[in-house]
């Protein structure tokens, strides 16, 4: 069965609840944003909720267990209900992606508190390698969901944040090529070669912020060694 799985099968557990959370918390931001902003569409339908089970989409969340990429429901959203449409739809799409990048972050701290209060340095081995491994994932994949997102190709939340940006003749001449965009986004994703050479960028970026991050907690607590 591991030959079918893209993560170890002993992280199988942690990999399910990190996901769990990582997607709540996106669909989560933009439904809730949405909402604020005079947009009920998401909150009809019941997205305004911490509640995985509205969020996560099945096939989406197998694909990613075997392939690596997967994906949650989209949340509806109906921009022409926003007081100021093109501001509120930028911050609405980038509430995704930034909702992952401070999830990552305060993750890490409390990881952090718990290493610097002795929690981790008392606790048996099984136990510091299950909290290691539960933060560690919690961590990269949700800087890893804020690096990938914010790719300016669709359905990603980066390409509806560029077409926001975009004069309206521009974008006028984007959504005319949608197909295109998408073609490129699965080629992609599911031709090796092209993945592995879109992905090391994005890995790369990801590794910087978390060193990043890693440093900043570093001055300010007990060093940890991740790795």
């Amino acid at each position: 069965m591991e030959n079918f799985l893209w993560y170890p099968i002993e992280h199988l557990p942690f990999i399910v609840l990190v996901l769990m959370m990582v997607f709540t918390i996106h669909e989560f931001a933009h439904a809730y944003f949405a909402f604020k902003f005079g947009d009920d569409t998401a909150h009809k339908a019941g997205r305004v909720t911490l509640n995985p089970m509205v969020h996560l989409d099945l096939l989406g969340s197998i694909l990613l267990l075997i392939v690596g990429f997967g994906w949650a429901k989209p949340v509806p959203v109906n921009p022409s209900r926003f007081k100021h449409r093109r501001t509120m739809s930028i911050i609405v799409s980038a509430a995704g992606p930034v909702s992952n990048l401070v999830l990552g972050a305060f993750g890490m701290f409390i990881f952090y508190i718990l290493n610097e209060f002795g929690v981790l340095s008392s606790s048996s081995e099984g136990v510091f390698m299950a909290l290691l491994t539960f933060f560690y994932y919690l961590i990269t994949i949700n800087i890893l969901l804020f690096v990938f997102n914010l790719i300016p190709l669709p359905p990603l939340d980066g390409f509806r944040i560029i077409s926001d940006l975009l004069p309206l003749r521009i974008r006028y001449k984007l959504d005319q090529n949608l197909h295109w965009g998408m073609i490129i986004f699965l080629l992609i994703v599911f031709i090796p070669p092209l993945r592995a050479v879109t992905l090391d960028p994005i890995l790369g970026l990801t590794d910087i912020i978390f060193d990043s991050l890693a440093q900043f907690y570093n001055s300010i607590f007990t060093p940890i060694k991740w790795s």
